[in-house]
């Protein structure tokens, strides 16, 4: 496959843009993540004229609006920073992004929980840095996460996920904007929804089901902007459980009785959490490609990221 595009802070790929000089290379991100991921790096300090090293900044006055200031000299940059990220946010929409991994607590591209400060120095509270903010405003569908909460197993498995199915439909609108395409993409993917977000999982259908050929083109927006929704929302065990259960039904004419004994005890010392998900997922997926069940076998809930990640091998 081809890789998948998605923007990186810069200094988490481990190029020297800190304002001490330093970097904050993540290895998981370029070494794991860059087998299938290439990177589009942004550092909005560098990038809108700052030198390196440079003063540090942080961000004061109200959270919901805050300026960004030097911490020695007070010199207010915000209005610098904001031009510079009104352009730069447009230039990123020609990059073809399924994603954004920001640095974590950084004025400038902290996705969340940056400290704000008030004007004796205290926090006044905590908000995303300007570019962060400006960029998941502009681009709400996109997966976004900082390194920090990607060391999170399920934080992280939630984010990538996103990334590839968001990639996955994006590809298949271009390739063909039809019905057809929508309804098929669906199809495939029910279960994989359903483990996040069931509710939701049932409205997109009722909307397909109504849908009409000339309506087709102008509801692929609205369908992405439900399955990010829908993704979003963490898969939890009980969720993925009654997966795995009705997944299990369709083997009820293929399987003998003791091999479909012993899979329902898998799925359940996953459901106690004495093992990893991807023990039960890949029984099930031993004996969906054994029967030729083809309806399990479009799934990609069985395989929807590439198991060299290893994200679904946490207990």
């Amino acid at each position: 496959m081809d890789k998948i595009r998605i923007g990186v802070s810069k200094c988490l790929l481990g190029e020297p843009v800190r304002y001490d000089g330093q970097h904050k290379h993540d290895h998981f991100i370029t070494d794991t993540l860059g087998r299938y991921f290439d990177f589009v790096g942004v550092c909005p300090e560098v990038e809108c004229g700052l030198g390196v090293p440079r003063e540090s900044m942080r961000l004061i006055g109200e959270p919901a609006n805050p300026r960004l200031v030097t911490t020695r000299t007070g010199l207010d940059l915000t209005a610098r920073m904001q031009a510079w990220v009104a352009n730069r946010v447009e230039e990123l929409a020609k990059e073809d992004l399924s994603g954004f991994i920001f640095k974590s607590r950084s004025p400038s591209s902290g996705m969340e929980n940056v400290k704000v400060y008030n004007d004796n120095g205290g926090v006044s509270g905590k908000a995303p840095g300007l570019f962060a903010k400006a960029f998941m405003a502009r681009f709400p569908n996109l997966p976004c996460e900082d390194e920090g909460r990607l060391n999170d197993p399920d934080l992280r498995e939630n984010f990538i996920e996103r990334v590839f199915t968001l990639w996955r439909f994006r590809q298949a609108f271009r390739a063909s904007q039809t019905l057809a395409t929508l309804m098929t993409f669906h199809a495939r993917n029910k279960l994989l929804i359903q483990s996040h977000h069931e509710a939701l999982m049932r409205e997109m259908g009722r909307g397909l089901a109504g849908l009409k050929a000339r309506e087709t083109r102008a509801f692929f927006p609205q369908y992405e902007t439900k399955l990010m929704r829908a993704l979003k929302t963490l898969a939890t065990v009980s969720k993925h459980t009654n997966i795995l259960q009705h997944m299990a039904g369709y083997l009820r004419d293929e399987v003998d009785d003791a091999d479909r004994k012993e899979l329902a005890g898998i799925i359940e010392d996953y459901h106690q959490g004495l093992v990893p998900l991807i023990v039960p997922v890949t029984m099930l997926r031993h004996y969906v490609v054994k029967h030729g069940i083809t309806y399990l076998l479009d799934q990609y809930y069985l395989n929807p990221h590439p198991l060299e990640l290893k994200l679904r091998n946490h207990a």
